[in-house]
């Protein structure tokens, strides 16, 4: 190869690499786009859901017999939307923690886990399950769209077919369905990587900023009241109306942000305070997501853990990015912040989750 070439070799690989940064480093529709060519076969899989519920799967979820209409505005959901196989329904410790947090810090709130997949639990969760059934106010049901979505303004948007077209369905048919559940019954909605640190009893149309310019969409809670009802009716609509599966962020913090951007005349969530949305309440970044996607790693480390502990003594809740830190591991007794949080709030996961957190 003559050295002209190699230098050429050289310099597109350099121009990649930057172009890389720039992606990742970027929240635009642009890097947005792309992102899906790294996304596996298996990760579009959702044939599940629409298969009936196995014989020894879990309860359907029915709000006429597992939410009195006196509590409509008063539940907390989860969604877990994956789909499994033969080895049946997994959840793992974390996600598990964030459920019995809520169930925990809110024990006069009923906490809903709904799962998209019919199969069975799987033995190798059945422990953590166990855990949080112990928990009076827990509840764990499958969902079934093709029930889930009648009489609703999505019922033939979604019957179209329209959540083949993402390149995320498993991520859009979450941000689906925390629109859709909240317009159903109000409440709160929280990510499953999640720990509750406070009460939300008292919280009632609220949503949480990431930063000082972005509406997040990890926890949001729509009330039953006149202005949850238009918050929630809007929510949805937008949805319907705005859908783009080749756009991570677009269904679920985007509906809320656009939302909030009417709502309340401004473009950024610094400037969304009560009195311009109506009563609606952004909570400060430090309130939800006190540690930025940027600096997830500092949930994991001991360096410099006093001060990681100090800027989340204050929150409501803390959000640990999924999507980032999943592969991380935590052996379970280690003194980082994300453990010593957990050790707190969701005891009884933490102590029977096995070797790893």
């Amino acid at each position: 190869m003559s050295q002209k070439m190699k230098k050429r070799l050289l310099l597109s690989f350099i121009c990649a690499v930057i172009l890389f940064i720039f992606v990742i480093s970027n929240d635009g529709d642009f890097s947005q786009i792309i992102l899906p060519l790294m996304i596996s076969r298996n990760e579009r899989d959702i044939s599940c859901y629409i298969k009936t519920s196995d014989i020894n799967g879990l309860q359907e979820f029915d709000a006429s017999k597992d939410i009195e209409r006196s509590n409509f505005g008063k539940n907390i959901f989860f969604h877990e939307t994956s789909c499994y196989g033969d080895e049946g329904l997994m959840l793992n410790g974390r996600q598990a923690c964030a459920v019995e947090s809520a169930a925990k810090m809110n024990p006069n709130m009923s906490i809903y886990l709904l799962f998209m997949s019919p199969e069975k639990i799987s033995d190798s969760s059945k422990q953590i399950i166990r855990q949080l059934l112990s928990y009076k106010n827990i509840k764990i049901r499958r969902l079934y769209m093709n029930n889930y979505v009648k009489h609703t303004p999505l019922e033939e948007w979604f019957d179209s077919g329209i959540l083949r077209t993402s390149h995320w369905p498993k991520s859009h048919m979450s941000d689906i369905l925390r629109y859709l559940t909240l317009w159903k019954y109000g409440g709160i909605y929280l990510d499953l990587d999640v720990v509750v640190t406070t009460s939300l009893e008292k919280l009632k149309n609220f949503a949480g900023a990431e930063d000082w310019e972005d509406v997040a969409a990890g926890v949001i809670g729509f009330g039953m009241d006149t202005l949850g009802r238009r918050v929630a009716d809007a929510s949805v609509r937008d949805l319907k109306r705005n859908f783009k599966g080749n756009v991570w962020g677009n269904n679920g913090p985007g509906v809320i942000t656009r939302i909030l951007q009417k709502l309340c005349d401004t473009k950024y969530a610094r400037d969304m305070i009560p009195i311009r949305c109506t009563g609606f309440k952004v909570f400060p970044p430090s309130a939800f997501y006190p540690i930025g996607f940027r600096n997830w790693t500092k949930y994991f480390e001991t360096v410099n853990m006093s001060e990681t502990m100090e800027i989340i003594k204050n929150s409501k809740a803390i959000h640990v990015w999924n999507k980032f830190s999943r592969e991380r591991k935590i052996k379970v007794g280690d003194q980082v912040p994300y453990s010593i949080i957990a050790q707190k709030y969701c005891p009884k996961v933490y102590n029977n989750c096995g070797e790893f957190f």
